[in-house]
């Protein structure tokens, strides 16, 4: 609607500002005849543009906040399909802020970006198509330092995007450091950590600071030097436009009607330049976006979805060796383990009885060899099915910002009635605790159960692992971190869980591992001694030194 603007000038001064003739006739004809036909047609004009603007604003607000719920969704999902490798990798705070921060700058420049663009651009269209109607020669005066803007935009647009990349990397590590002193709070009060976290964060802040103020320079610097040559145009042209006039071959009408249209141009080309810097800080979010989405998610290479599975398990020649690294983490590892059988791995931290289980549920896949379940390679087997007959019990106790229900029944089992659910506590001796609590199982717990003890956190794992009831059970130092009384409440619990199941426990202290079906010692990724406890005893190996040792400094006063 802007070119009718300037388009309405020509007509008003050439025609409705004349004198009457000499028979008293007005020379203007219907404009002074019918002179509400111009400011009718002003408001009609004006009328029609804001009700445009009004559909158009409300239209693309729609499509942003669907654009950035959509991908938030699309992120999320694929983040809950990815590898263990990229967790192991990717600092979380990354993560995050790619869902929360990125996605935020590519809406605004897929839509209110593209809504300057597309209409600022028609609308420079519309009044260089009105001046070349007007004067050809004057246009291409004015059309002369397009160059020199595009040159400016270019320059200043490289410089937003490098910044906007710096900007998104500094809030990642912002949003780090507050995680980490946020999770180790308690740390950093006895440890007298504040100044240095203070410290921290301060660095960081300033160079946040500095991107943003040299990313405000170059934004800033953008619409004086583009109104600047536009100028340049317009000295130009109203140079020439004298000079023409002089030469009688231009009205007054005509001038007016250009210099307002082209007057008119200030703002659009002011509105596209300034579109620059959230146009180049959403396409540097849409490079960290796409980096995350276009990463790799785990490969589902089965076909067999596992059922009745009696707890079989066969390690036969297993490799691995983590990316990058020189050596590997596990060297021809031979084992079966009987439906039923409880195994133990112990030896020193780094021997490699962590990386061992977790090849069991595919968090990682073996570099050589295979893993087989009741005569199935796990890699033929789909990752559900193959999840479904795992359950863990960890050193680390992963628990939700949500209901004690809610932690037990979680998953799979999200949808047990409450009896199963207080069966399952019970059976995991949970349940006295918990009928304590003011709101019982409906108690939220807090950021990783941090409302509750670590003895009442780990029975509440237990539980979970209980009502989902998997053939077979990994425990992964379950009780390296309780006191005596947790963990003799817990220990119950994981006897009563072991029953009729195929168990792997990564152990510490040894006394929890005595009455195991068999103990395998693991060394530098290889199995170096494997027996039942008094077996292992008698041959006075690498067992019998841990053994030994554990007990000399249990049996040290003090």
């Amino acid at each position: 609607m802007e070119p009718f603007l300037p388009a309405l000038m020509k007509p008003l001064l050439d025609n409705g500002f004349v004198p009457k003739n000499a028979g008293g006739e007005s020379a203007g004809g219907l404009l002074q005849q019918s002179p509400w036909v111009v400011p009718l047609i002003i408001v009609a004009v004006m009328f029609v543009r804001g009700v445009i603007t009004f559909f158009a604003g409300y239209a693309m607000s729609w499509v942003q906040i669907r654009l950035i719920k959509d991908m938030r969704q699309q992120m999320f999902e694929h983040l809950t399909k990815l590898p263990n490798s990229f967790f192991e990798k990717t600092p979380s705070s990354t993560t995050i802020s790619r869902i929360t921060n990125d996605v935020n700058s590519i809406g605004h420049a897929a839509t209110s970006v593209g809504v300057t663009l597309l209409r600022e651009s028609l609308t420079v269209l519309g009044l260089v198509a009105w001046l070349l109607y007007l004067n050809w020669q004057l246009t291409l005066v004015t059309l002369a330092v397009t160059p020199l803007i595009a040159w400016v935009t270019k320059a200043i647009g490289q410089r937003l995007r490098k910044m906007s990349r710096s900007s998104q990397s500094g809030l990642a590590t912002m949003t780090q450091v507050l995680q980490e002193t946020i999770l180790c709070q308690k740390v950093l009060k006895v440890f007298g950590g504040e100044p240095q976290e203070i410290g921290r964060f301060g660095r960081i802040n300033d160079a946040m600071r500095g991107y943003a103020m040299r990313t405000a320079v170059a934004s800033s610097a953008g619409s004086p030097m583009v109104q600047f040559f536009v100028s340049v145009a317009v000295a130009a042209v109203i140079y020439t436009a004298l000079l023409q006039s002089s030469q009688g071959s231009t009205t007054v009408g005509s001038f007016v009607s250009f210099v307002t249209a082209m007057t008119m141009l200030l703002a659009p080309l002011r509105a596209l330049a300034s579109v620059n810097q959230p146009l180049q800080s959403g396409l540097a979010a849409a490079e960290s976006v796409f980096h995350l989405l276009d990463t790799p998610i785990e490969q589902e290479t089965g076909q067999i979805a596992l059922t009745d599975v009696q707890g079989e398990i066969e390690f036969q020649s297993v490799q691995f060796r983590y990316q990058g690294a020189d050596t590997d983490a596990l060297k021809k590892i031979d084992l079966h383990i009987a439906p039923g059988q409880t195994v133990a791995l112990v030896g020193m931290s780094g021997s490699g009885k962590s990386t061992l289980v977790g090849l069991l549920p595919r968090f990682h896949a073996p570099t050589a060899g295979r893993i087989m379940i009741d005569g199935i390679d796990i890699r033929d087997a789909t990752l559900a099915s193959l999840r479904q007959q795992m359950a863990i019990v960890s050193q680390e106790t992963l628990l939700f910002n949500d209901t004690i229900a809610a932690n037990i029944a979680y998953g799979t089992t999200a949808k047990a009635s409450p009896e199963a659910i207080e069966m399952a506590a019970a059976t995991a001796n949970a349940l006295e605790f918990i009928r304590v609590l003011p709101d019982g199982f409906a108690t939220v717990i807090g950021e990783n159960g941090n409302r509750l003890s670590g003895g009442q956190r780990q029975r509440l794992v237990i539980a979970r692992a209980i009502l989902k009831n998997a053939p077979i059970l990994i425990l992964d130092e379950a009780t390296s971190a309780l006191d005596n009384e947790s963990e003799r409440l817990v220990q119950n619990a994981l006897e009563y869980l072991m029953k009729d199941r195929t168990t792997l426990v990564i152990a510490h202290r040894l006394s929890t591992i005595e009455r195991a079906d068999l103990i395998v010692v693991m060394r530098h990724g290889e199995i170096v001694e494997s027996g039942t406890h008094q077996a292992l005893l008698e041959m006075n190996g690498s067992y019998a030194r841990l053994h030994s040792t554990q007990t000399s400094v249990m049996a040290t006063p003090g």
